[in-house]
């Protein structure tokens, strides 16, 4: 089966512009995600997905693989259509502003899908062990049933746990659910195997994913802001992986500074 990794990259990004092309230790960030899935055993082909033309330079010029799109509302939408171009059995979808991706995670998720001989879609999950993680609204997080497929993702902590919520559920605040946790509560046990990040890989049969960019958004995904819940809405299974790799999503100038506070220090991803 042949396998391509394509990473969407847009440089309109509307919390922070520009942020496939920012610096992190004298190299724009789409090249660190290119350089991070180039490692990657399992992948046939690897292609950057965009609408702009400096981000497009950019990557041809550091030696990379790069293809321009039509503007897209959603990532999604842009590696179907570089996929629909393409011939390939698994299209991999690698999130363009995750500059800590690791190639061992790629290379899991998608031995795993391969094996799934039914699957259509598939992502990956990471155990939670941080209160604040269960409370951020930025880290969504999924639920799976007994075969490891998903039930919901939400940006809420699910599941509910009711009988703990004195020691887990933060106090209300005038930010809601998303504001600061109670210092007194901060270090809070977390149960064992209960909360999941879900982290934004995903597996296609190169079929399906042409037909889901074709779908009409549903009610679910646009109060979440979610595309994946598009596809449970319209009753198809998302096989759900285990890693215990993590990355860090760059959304803010913030998580930047994150990412480059994580690689200064020198720890694996």
């Amino acid at each position: 089966m042949k396998v391509v990794g394509i990473i969407p990259a847009r440089y309109n990004s509307s919390r922070f512009k520009g942020k496939a092309l920012a610096d992190i230790f004298g190299k724009p960030m789409i090249q660190h995600v290119y350089e991070r899935a180039k490692k990657a055993r399992l992948l046939d082909n690897l292609i950057v997905a965009t609408d702009d033309i400096r981000i497009y330079n950019t990557v041809i010029n550091f030696g990379g693989k790069a293809v321009l799109t039509k503007i897209h509302s959603s990532g999604t939408d842009r590696i179907a259509e570089a996929a629909g171009k393409i011939k390939a059995d698994i299209i991999v979808n690698i999130q363009g502003d995750e500059p800590l991706i690791s190639c061992r995670m790629i290379d899991s998720a998608v031995s795993c899908f391969k094996k799934d001989k039914k699957a259509v879609m598939g992502t990956i999950k990471k155990e939670i062990t941080s209160i604040n993680e269960v409370h951020n609204p930025n880290i969504v997080k999924v639920i799976t049933d007994k075969d490891n497929s998903a039930i919901y993702f939400s940006r809420l902590p699910i599941p509910f746990l009711r009988d703990e919520n004195n020691s887990i559920l933060p106090p209300f605040t005038k930010g809601g659910m998303g504001g600061l946790i109670d210092k007194n509560k901060k270090n809070a046990p977390i149960p064992h195997k209960t909360y999941y990040k879900h982290i934004g890989l995903y597996l296609y049969k190169r079929p399906f994913l042409l037909k889901f960019s074709k779908m009409k958004q549903t009610a679910l995904e646009k109060k979440e802001k979610l595309e994946q819940l598009r596809a449970l809405e319209n009753g198809y299974k998302i096989k759900v992986y285990e890693t215990d790799y993590d990355t860090i999503g760059v959304d803010t100038s913030e998580d930047l500074n994150r990412v480059k506070m994580q690689i200064h220090k020198g720890r694996k991803y």
